[in-house]
């Protein structure tokens, strides 16, 4: 299989750029007649490259971070209803492996730990080299929020399920 254009054969440590990364989420609400979306703004991570291309690393999610221009929806999700950032203030997603399907897609083994709950998080992701010399991961996933401990829902408005979107931009550490 290709090697992500030549991404992995770059050993080395990689480090999020905030500025033009994003952690997102979607989810429908009003008995799935509306959809709410949100956006993290404050994430962080890093990932390494070893020298026979294993893949490593994870991104840290403040919670408390999310706006969704909703100032008083924005106060109930970090609640205790929800993502309880007073007691679980970090989300964090954690890659254990990486494997490429093509020129520039890739098979992520990764973990999603939220309000102090691991659950396993497997991803497709499309991965491509930039003019810059950074590498950009576009991915999504469908997880059941209630297994993670995610479960304000008033009067049945919300299915369990939400999206989470990263478009995430790493550059090689100096």
């Amino acid at each position: 299989m290709a090697s992500l254009q030549g991404i992995l054969d770059e050993p080395g440590r990689w480090q999020l750029v905030p500025a033009r990364s994003s952690v997102r989420f979607k989810n429908k609400t009003f008995w799935g007649l509306a959809t709410v979306t949100g956006e993290f703004a404050d994430v962080r991570g890093a990932g390494q490259i070893g020298a026979n291309g294993e893949v490593t690393g994870g991104l840290d999610i403040q919670a408390a971070s999310l706006k969704t221009g909703n100032k008083k929806r924005d106060e109930h999700l970090r609640s205790a209803d929800f993502f309880d950032v007073e007691k679980h203030p970090e989300i964090r997603v954690e890659v254990t492996a990486l494997t490429s399907t093509g020129t520039n897609t890739a098979d992520v083994q990764a973990t999603l730990t939220v309000r102090g709950t691991t659950e396993p998080l497997p991803l497709s992701a499309a991965i491509d080299r930039l003019g810059d010399g950074t590498v950009h991961v576009r991915t999504q996933a469908t997880i059941d929020r209630a297994k993670l401990g995610v479960n304000g829902n008033m009067v049945g408005m919300m299915p369990t399920t939400t999206t989470l979107l990263a478009d995430i931009i790493f550059a090689k550490a100096e």
